[in-house]
């Protein structure tokens, strides 16, 4: 039966990672493969021998001696225990996604679009590369990329230039994402599930996705595409929102909250995120009744809207696909966590994989294993790569093990625009092709993936 189960998750695997070939969108094979997974453990609950105690993250060896109502009730309450904790993730997501929406509702990033006052390619680059770093950091990597390639649509006329500025962005909203509790579901991940705090993340991993972006960014500069200026779009002479600066800020500042409320409360980010968005909500209700709040730039649709709430108009705006694949993917991976699967391939790659370059504490983990994930998180998403590794390693809170996954898996995804939801969003709002994509920027990742991790090996020798 286990067998059979690692089936299921390897073809549901294959049509995530070939969703535009097969033209389904991967949140279907995501939640079909986790509710087969379950039901098949369900159905042969009394041919398993062993099962993984989610809470004390040991092996049960005992598991088959129990009775078929023992079983049962056990799997139950593993089922419920991975259920709240993937709940925790997914709700801090809906929370984040619905404030960013709340500034977008105010057009509040136009802030942002009305500091371009140059004309320069090269200065242009640096400044969306540094943006997307900070704001992937505050908002999160695919919310930054949506927001970022929105205003590059807006600035840049050329569309064989945009997709470079594109592929750039990614890069470094992926970079940004990772040193930030709140920057990346993966970290975000790692974070919830009690495996790296906020402050040695930052001191950890800050070093290492500065130089991930940097370096990209200093090489594409020398390139053809950035030499000299560049036409822009005419800026339009439309009123905006009274309050448009005001929402930004206290968008992103509430979403920079929340990791200061789990420090000062030890609960857990959910209930941050859910104070940070009561409070932007609130604001958002009073400015939206203000006879000024809304410029007569918005559309006919957002007319409509306001008239009701902002905050219901920005729940309709969520990606709610997305919340839908990460519900699938790690309950998924949940069940072959559950059954000791993880847990065996994790014994069997630290016996057989060469321990090259420094070994990692605890468990003696090889840096090649964690540099391998990253690899491995280009071909394949890095949110089931992350939360494999959850089931996988058992080394306490702050080992270095954690963090230097966080960073491989964020950035390592970089490598090719299907590796990340940056990138996946990106592909779909610019229509950039998978092999233009390879030959032209994936060289870029790699060398700031390299020189990121020899940094966080250096970084990590020093602390």
């Amino acid at each position: 039966m286990e067998s059979v189960i690692i089936l299921v998750f390897v073809f549901g695997y294959l049509a995530i990672t070939l969703e535009h070939n097969i033209k389904i969108d991967k949140l279907i094979p995501a939640l079909v493969m986790m509710a087969i997974s379950w039901a098949l453990i369900s159905l042969g609950i009394d041919s398993f021998s062993q099962w993984f105690d989610s809470g004390n993250h040991s092996l049960m060896e005992n598991f088959g001696l129990l009775g078929h109502e023992e079983k049962m009730h056990l799997m139950e309450e593993t089922l419920l225990h991975h259920l709240g904790k993937t709940a925790e993730i997914l709700v801090f997501l809906l929370g984040a996604m619905t404030i960013v929406e709340i500034i977008d509702y105010f057009d509040g990033f136009s802030t942002i679009k009305a500091a371009v006052k140059f004309n320069s390619r090269k200065k242009l680059l640096w400044m969306f590369s540094i943006l997307a770093f900070i704001l992937s950091a505050i908002i999160d990597n695919l919310t930054a990329t949506i927001v970022l390639i929105s205003i590059l649509q807006k600035i840049v006329k050329d569309r064989d230039i945009r997709i470079w500025y594109a592929g750039l962005i990614i890069i470094a909203a992926n970079a940004g994402g990772a040193w930030s509790p709140i920057g990346d579901v993966t970290t975000t991940m790692l974070w919830i599930g009690d495996k790296v705090s906020t402050g040695k993340l930052i001191i950890y991993l800050f070093i290492p996705s500065l130089l991930c972006m940097v370096v990209p960014t200093f090489l594409a500069s020398l390139l053809k595409p950035f030499k000299g200026d560049l036409e822009l779009q005419a800026s339009d002479d439309k009123p905006k929102s009274k309050f448009s600066s005001t929402m930004l800020f206290l968008g992103l500042g509430a979403i920079v909250f929340v990791p200061i409320f789990k420090v000062i409360t030890h609960l857990p980010p959910y209930v941050g995120m859910m104070l940070s968005l009561g409070v932007v909500a609130v604001f958002a209700e009073i400015y939206s009744n203000s006879k000024f709040a809304i410029s007569s730039a918005v559309s006919e649709e957002h007319h409509e809207h306001a008239s009701h709430s902002p905050v219901h108009h920005s729940l309709s705006k969520i990606e709610l696909p997305s919340i839908l694949f990460f519900l699938g993917i790690l309950m998924a991976v949940a069940a072959l966590e559950s059954l000791g699967i993880l847990f065996g391939f994790a014994n069997n790659l630290q016996d057989t994989m060469p321990m090259l370059g420094t070994e990692l504490h605890g468990e003696g983990v090889s840096d090649l294993v964690v540099l391998l994930l990253g690899v491995g998180s280009a071909v394949i998403d890095n949110v089931p790569l992350v939360a494999a590794s959850l089931g996988m390693f058992s080394e306490p809170l702050d080992n270095e093990l954690w963090h230097f996954i966080a960073y491989s898996a964020g950035t390592g995804g970089s490598m090719l625009i299907i590796g990340s939801a940056a990138g996946v969003v990106a592909m779909g709002m610019e229509k950039i092709d998978f092999f233009w994509y390879l030959k032209k920027i994936s060289w870029l990742a790699l060398v700031g993936f390299i020189a990121g991790a020899a940094a966080f090996m250096v970084t990590r020798a020093i602390f």
